[in-house]
């Protein structure tokens, strides 16, 4: 009886036996780092040997090079620009990790920060001003504002005490001001930092990631 008992435990439990190395790799946030890392130095080697901006920097038309939709969320200008995302990532893609499966992570990380690019090449082609854009900024973005609205607080702030949803609407859309305006470096893109919050308060609020 007591080793049908362990057996049944163990089933439950599959990871029980999984080493401290194998849940690091499996961890979606590292895995995350990883492809941030690796393209980034990609990108700066192509860019010292003259070419590259069409396998990395997501331009307008962007059905042009399809593939910088996710190309672009992985490489970054520099290091400063790497090192700032990936401390961001750490820590609100850690919290919404521990909520989530690998696949749901991913998906989320690579579609909101192909959003925010996106929006950010088409918002200022509009204008005449055709830029390439590059970073995983959109996404981490996304990845705070998911944070934000997805914990217990936020769901009795809008649920239990009945927020009408216009009020909801302003709310996250404040949110998404207040963080693009505080925590964006001079001369980064905006309007994608702010897709990335808007869409990760949205996300949030409805829990897309939880399993």
């Amino acid at each position: 009886m007591a080793d049908e008992y362990r057996s049944f435990v163990g089933d439950t439990h599959p990871g029980a036996d999984e080493t401290l190395f194998e849940a690091i790799v499996r961890n979606p946030v590292v895995q995350t780092l990883v492809l941030m890392v690796v393209v980034s130095l990609a990108t700066w080697a192509s860019a010292l040997a003259g070419f590259g901006r069409n396998l990395f920097v997501l331009t307008a038309p962007v059905v042009a090079h399809p593939w910088t939709l996710v190309t672009s969320v992985y490489a970054h200008v520099g290091p400063g620009h790497l090192l700032g995302n990936a401390v961001v990532l750490v820590v609100a893609g850690g919290l919404v990790a521990m909520s989530t499966s690998s696949l749901r992570f991913h998906l989320y990380f690579v579609v909101t920060g192909a959003t925010a690019g996106v929006v950010q090449v088409l918002a200022l082609s509009l204008f005449g001003l055709p830029i390439g854009v590059l970073g995983a900024s959109g996404a981490v973005f996304a990845l705070v504002g998911y944070v934000l609205t997805s914990n217990i607080l936020s769901k009795v702030i809008f649920d239990r005490l009945s927020v009408p949803w216009w009020a909801v609407v302003l709310a996250l859309v404040g949110i998404a001001l207040v963080l693009t305006m505080q925590y964006s470096a001079p001369g980064s893109a905006l309007v994608a930092h702010f897709t990335g919050a808007t869409l990760g308060l949205v996300a949030g609020r409805y829990r897309l990631l939880h399993v």
